[in-house]
This record gives C-alpha cells, sequence and structure tokens, in this order.
C-alpha cells in the first residue's frame, strides 16, 4: 500500500543494538525512524558518536526516513580498528547492512564522517544510491589543493602532529578526552575562540548545545582511541579511487567553515563524477546541524530505489 507516492511506513522509536562485524569486533548501531523507510547511514564527525546531532525521533519519521548510526571503531560502545583506513568503513556498514536486513542505503557523512560517506560509495557501488558530505574534508596530498588554508589552528595541529609526532598526537588527544569525560563543555570551550561568529550562533542554542556536548561524552567515554584513529585515517591513504563513485553525490559546505575549508569541497566536486557542490553563506562548520534534515529528505526522495546507474 502506498500513500501519495511512497510506501506506508511504520513508526520506529530508537533502538539499540551490537553488530558484530566479520572479523569478530562489535559496532553500536542506533536506528530510529520509519522502520518500511528508505534507509540513510548517518556517518558522525571527529570525535562523535552514533549520538551526534540529528533531527528527532519524530522528525526522521515524517521525513520517511529510517534512520541507521553507528559509532566509528574505538568511539562509545565499537571496539577499536587499531590502522584502520577510511576504506573500511564501507564493511562496517555493509555489516549492519546485512544485519538490519537492508539491502540498499544511502549515506551522509559530516565533518570528518565525510571521507568515511564516500568510502561506501565508492566500495559499495551497487547498495549505495546516493551519498551526501556535509562540511567534509579532501584526502592529504591532493595535488592542486593547500590542504591546510584556511583551517583553524587546532586541527592544522592535531593533523600536522599525525604526519610528524604520533606520540605527541596520542598525547594531546589523551589529555582533551580526559577532560570531555570529566565535563564535555570543555571540548567547546576549546573550541568557542577558533569559531566564526555564524558556529556561535549554533553552537549557542541550548538544544544543540546539549546534543553535542552528548555526543561528546558518549564518544570519548572509554578513551580517544577513535578520534586518534580518524586523525591518522583522514590524513594517510583513503584507500579508494573518488572517481570511481557511481551515486550521485551532494557536497554542502559552509562558506564561513574554518575547520573544513569550503576549498575541500570544491576540490571533490572536481574529481567525483556525479557531484554537485552546494556552497551557503552566512553558515560555517555546525551549519551541518542545520542542514541535515534537508539533506536526509533529499537522500529519502522516491527515486532512492532506482539504480544509482540507469
Amino acid at each position: 500500500m502506498t500513500t501519495r507516492g511512497r510506501p506506508t511506513v511504520t513508526r520506529q522509536e530508537a533502538t539499540q543494538r551490537t553488530v558484530t562485524t566479520p572479523d569478530g569486533r562489535h559496532l553500536a548501531v542506533e536506528t530510529s525512524g520509519a522502520s518500511d523507510g528508505p534507509a540513510v547511514f548517518l556517518l558522525h564527525g571527529t570525535p562523535g558518536s552514533r549520538s551526534g546531532p540529528r533531527p528527532r525521533g519524530i522528525v526522521v519519521y515524517r521525513l520517511g526516513v529510517h534512520l541507521v548510526c553507528y559509532d566509528r571503531p574505538g568511539y562509545g560502545d565499537s571496539d577499536r580498528h587499531e590502522g584502520r583506513r577510511v576504506a573500511d568503513a564501507a564493511a562496517d556498514v555493509a555489516a549492519i547492512a546485512d544485519d538490519l536486513g537492508i539491502d540498499q542505503f544511502a549515506v551522509v557523512g559530516r565533518s570528518g564522517g565525510g571521507p568515511h560517506a564516500l568510502a561506501c560509495a565508492a566500495l559499495l557501488p551497487d547498495r549505495v544510491t546516493r551519498a551526501a558530505v556535509l562540511v567534509g574534508l579532501a584526502p592529504a596530498g591532493a595535488p592542486d589543493l593547500d590542504w591546510y588554508a584556511g583551517m583553524a589552528e587546532s586541527n592544522v595541529e592535531d593533523y600536522g602532529r599525525a604526519d610528524e609526532d604520533l606520540a605527541e598526537l596520542t598525547l594531546n588527544l589523551k589529555v582533551r578526552a580526559d577532560e570531555a569525560r570529566r565535563d564535555p563543555m570543555t571540548l567547546l570551550d576549546f573550541l568557542r575562540p577558533q569559531l566564526p561568529d555564524e558556529d556561535i550562533r549554533v553552537v549557542d542554542d541550548v538544544a544543540i548545545r546539549r546534543l553535542l556536548t552528548d555526543m561528546y561524552a558518549e564518544a570519548l567515554r572509554h578513551g580517544p582511541e577513535g578520534w586518534i584513529d580518524d586523525v591518522l585515517a583522514i590524513r594517510r591513504g583513503w584507500g579508494f579511487d573518488l572517481g570511481a563513485i557511481r551515486a550521485e553525490v551532494r557536497l554542502w559546505h559552509g562558506e564561513q567553515d574554518r575547520f573544513s575549508p569550503v576549498e575541500h569541497s570544491h576540490w571533490l566536486a572536481s574529481q567525483i563524477p556525479r557531484a554537485e557542490v552546494q556552497v551557503q553563506s552566512g553558515a560555517a562548520h555546525f551549519g551541518a546541524v542545520e542542514i541535515l534534515p534537508q539533506t536526509l529528505a533529499w537522500l529519502a526522495t522516491p527515486d532512492l530505489a532506482t539504480s544509482p546507474h540507469l
């Protein structure tokens, strides 16, 4: 039965589950929204967790989306996968989809989740229908891109340590993770002097600030390993070809972003065959939280079930 051209869907309250990967690791997964609707995987930022900012369950349901979130290895309740590459996210997402009985799905990655969403699109071409990246990053060493230009000092230092001094990176992120476990507001306080006005407006919203601090607390409650591994994976070879992505890709960026400069999305668009870029003035990095409902609606449009290769 259909309603206005869309299958009838059943509302699903947020549910937690643990998925075991073929190599025996455990991944913490949360699903919500419309249980019979088109599935969308939301890949969180760096640092982040499955509890990251997203629309309320009733909003996701009204969008007709079956939303799937999970902790990347080393975050929250997911086992660490030391030495992981960005490409490894595709196998983890496939394992979760198999466990849930999902054949095809869309993916959206926010910030550090962006490269991982693109890995899914490149390496699971028969399963990923559409992909979106919000304030994403380009690969390190991308030709004709000054990777650090316009980037906030804290990100320059962290990613620079990933290249030059792993011990210092590990110590630095451990100290910040320990502080965040005691009080997750310390992470936002650390970032605040580097935020443009557009981001301060977003994080000063009480509800969004609570979502962010809850996410940080969950992400880092067992330690900084996920954060460390994300930084290393992003700065090392990603392990897949952007040119192999056949699905439609939407790249959204806030023009004033100082953490993932907008030039990264322009570079990605030049490499991905079916990519479009949307740059929003008056928005920056945390604007990705506000644009997410619109992005989910695009990912879940009726033609989602149509093969992306036609």
